[in-house]
């Protein structure tokens, strides 16, 4: 059975950088399955027409064809119940709180630190269009929104109940990391590929769980390829 993820990349095709992605790719290796991560950049609307869709992850699975990160955690669970991710009742609500927490609490500090590090990384051909959507979405330029200092202070804040949480366990979601640990995972990686700013300080202990999830599935996140990797790229 082939296999596809259709993943955001940047100025090299092997510079993954979409949060949303990077929660599937883990997912995936969670499983225990195999893809092809094929990159897809943002206006390549064409090349996911088949799935009427204009926006990445998209996950091709033989016949089906499965859009939005959650939903795709959601089949992956339904069709290989080994090794679960979200789990049901209880555990879905965690993993459907911590999807929340990752896209409306974490992810809006980060973009404040990193957007003009994460505007150099995206393929020039794209950056008009990043420019525009998101000027329009923030109701001012990049530069305007730009605000490391007030980002991390952000951040700092939204990490505490995290920071309580990862000092009694080794992952978000016990002693083995799940849909909630690759939900929040997700966001960190966006922030590493893209940047070489510091979010979180070593002695936190935000800081030992990320290291743990760089090392898991044989170091998925630890060798991907990051901004600083690409001669002349990071400014």
């Amino acid at each position: 059975m082939s296999r596809v993820l259709y993943d955001l990349c940047g100025v090299d095709e092997e510079l993954r950088f979409s949060p949303f992605c990077w929660r599937v790719r883990y997912a995936l290796a969670h499983k225990g399955l195999e893809v092809e991560a094929r990159p897809w950049r943002f206006t390549d609307r064409e090349a996911l027409a088949f799935a009427d869709h204009d926006k990445v992850p998209v996950l091709v699975d033989g016949e089906t064809v499965v859009t939005d990160s959650y939903e795709i955690l959601r089949y992956l669970d339904r069709t290989y119940p080994e090794a679960p991710l979200i789990g049901e009742g209880l555990a879905a609500a965690r993993a459907r709180f911590f999807k929340h927490f990752a896209e409306r609490t974490l992810a809006p500090a980060m973009l404040r630190t990193i957007i003009m590090d994460l505007l150099n990384a995206i393929h020039p051909d794209d950056r008009d269009y990043f420019r525009e959507t998101r000027e329009k979405r923030f109701g001012r330029t990049l530069e305007e929104f730009h605000s490391p200092s007030r980002g991390l202070a952000q951040l700092d804040a939204a990490l505490e109940p995290l920071r309580g949480l990862l000092k009694e366990s080794e992952f978000i979601d016990g002693a083995s990391p799940a849909a909630a640990d690759y939900l929040v995972f997700g966001n960190f990686m966006w922030a590493r590929c893209v940047s070489s700013a510091d979010l979180v300080s070593n002695a936190d202990p935000v800081h030992a769980w990320l290291e743990r999830m760089l090392d898991l599935h044989g170091g998925l996140g630890r060798h991907a390829m990051r901004i600083t990797d690409i001669e002349g790229a990071y400014r």
